[in-house]
């Protein structure tokens, strides 16, 4: 068995030949300097969710511990301060042990609540730490995973607004939303290292239905080109950027000319909605990914969250972070012209918004659970490792 994930050699889509909103076709200098910022920062970080971790359980968080425990043990495991070859750090196996004590029977990796939520979160830890031990508790996650994917009313027909997506994973009712779709699209994108050795044995595995997946994606996109919802913007300013599902956003709503309630894109769920786009194979060449980056390009900004101001701010850091390393995008030009290293802001932002603790926290809205600082923390050194790796 042939297991590993390192999120330095995360997807990235194939570039054309003249690659989109960027000056320069190579990667940026290694500023050495700001790699070693980036370095103690994180150790500082790390200390913090060390001082926050349960000593006898090893989870972190009480409202979604197997979520939190999952995406703190990836921090430990991602710690720019560790070579290759490194043993897990403690604080990561007594997190994974809690992961593993947490697996049903159906396969998937929670408590409760938000069974999908919790086991892409799950999954992609145990992904950075492969054991052969726990082979199969990540192929049964891999698959439940995959069987979580939304077809509503006929089966085999794209004929529900949320079929192909995926939802938090609770009884309530239907749901399927960009931010959850990203998590379990990112978590099964890793998971394929899982396959790599299984030769005709891969064959047999359930696989996400890619093109469902991308018609729900676009159907999140303000583009009236390749979604017909009667919510789609058609001000230029909204124009390729994301809304939270195709039946509700958490952004704003707009009374149009015409009368209709337009729907604002913000940046958190357009980042969110890039990602979902990669990981379902599209590449730069495809015009929904290039109006996701015209609109993330004409909308950059570390000053908040656009469209939801400081609201899902740390969230949006993260998923930024994510997204642009994916897309393989070193370089951004903004709507007056100026070209920016998105990574090398972003880091020194981040560095300078540390608390003096080594935590993170979003001091101006809670919304969305972003007033808990291991939450928070968590994101940024997620974003933290992403940019360390490829400066």
């Amino acid at each position: 068995m042939r297991l590993f994930l390192t999120l330095a050699a995360a997807c990235s889509i194939a570039a054309p030949a003249a690659r989109l909103h960027a000056q320069a076709a190579t990667v940026p200098a290694q500023n050495a300097s700001l790699k070693q910022e980036i370095a103690l920062a994180y150790q500082r970080g790390l200390s913090f969710l060390k001082s926050k971790q349960n000593p006898d359980s090893g989870q972190w968080g009480d409202a979604e511990p197997v979520a939190f425990t999952g995406l703190m043990s990836a921090c430990f495991l991602l710690d720019p301060n560790r070579t290759p070859d490194s043993p897990a750090p403690a604080e990561a196996s007594k997190g994974i042990a809690f992961l593993l004590k947490n697996t049903q029977p159906d396969g998937g990796i929670y408590i409760k609540a938000r069974a999908n939520y919790n086991t892409a979160l799950a999954l992609m830890a145990l992904l950075l730490d492969p054991k052969l031990e726990n082979e199969e508790v990540m192929l049964k996650a891999r698959r439940f995973l995959v069987s979580r994917q939304m077809d509503l009313d006929e089966p085999g027909k794209n004929d529900n607004p949320l079929d192909g997506g995926i939802g938090y994973g609770d009884d309530k009712g239907n749901h399927a939303d960009l931010s959850n779709t990203h998590f379990v699209m990112e978590a099964l994108h890793h998971a394929e290292a899982l396959l790599a050795d299984k030769g005709d044995a891969a064959k047999n595995e359930p696989k996400l239905n890619f093109a469902a997946a991308i018609d729900f994606i676009q159907r999140c996109q303000n583009r009236p080109e390749s979604n017909k919802a009667p919510w789609v913007s058609n001000d230029p300013k909204d124009a390729g950027g994301f809304i939270y599902n195709p039946v509700e956003t958490r952004g704003e709503e707009v009374k149009t000319a015409d009368g209709r309630v337009a729907l604002r894109s913000y940046g958190s769920i357009s980042y969110a909605g890039l990602l979902s786009f990669i990981y379902a194979g599209l590449t730069q060449d495809d015009p929904r990914v290039q109006a996701a980056l015209q609109w993330l390009s004409q909308n950059y900004t570390l000053d908040e969250n656009p469209g939801m101001g400081a609201q899902g701010k740390y969230y949006y850091y993260h998923t930024m972070a994510k997204a642009l390393n994916a897309a393989n995008i070193d370089f951004l030009k903004l709507s007056d012209g100026k070209v920016v290293d998105w990574r090398q802001q972003l880091a020194e932002k981040l560095l300078n918004i540390q608390k003096g603790d080594g935590s993170w926290i979003n001091d101006e809205a809670a919304r969305w659970m972003e007033g808990d600082a291991v939450l928070t923390t968590g994101y940024i050194l997620m974003a933290l490792a992403r940019v360390h790796q490829s400066l």
